[in-house]
């Protein structure tokens, strides 16, 4: 499954905002809801769509490799 199909079926659960995937510095990707500024992380090509595991967008972009 590809994450284009996933940009498009899946919705934060906190607002049901849309994502966008990005890519943190250390190589790390997530979907970022454009409403919350939150990054729900992709752990073993899974997407962790839970609001307490969600990391702020500027902490998620500051990780380091």
């Amino acid at each position: 499954m590809d994450s284009g199909f996933l940009l498009e079926v899946l919705a934060c659960p906190k607002c049901h905002g849309q994502f966008e995937l990005i890519e943190n510095r250390a190589g790390e990707t997530g979907f970022a809801c454009k409403n919350c500024s939150v990054v729900y992380p992709v752990e073993n090509d899974i997407p962790v769509m839970l609001v307490e595991k969600s990391i702020p967008q500027n902490e998620f972009m500051r990780e380091e490799a």
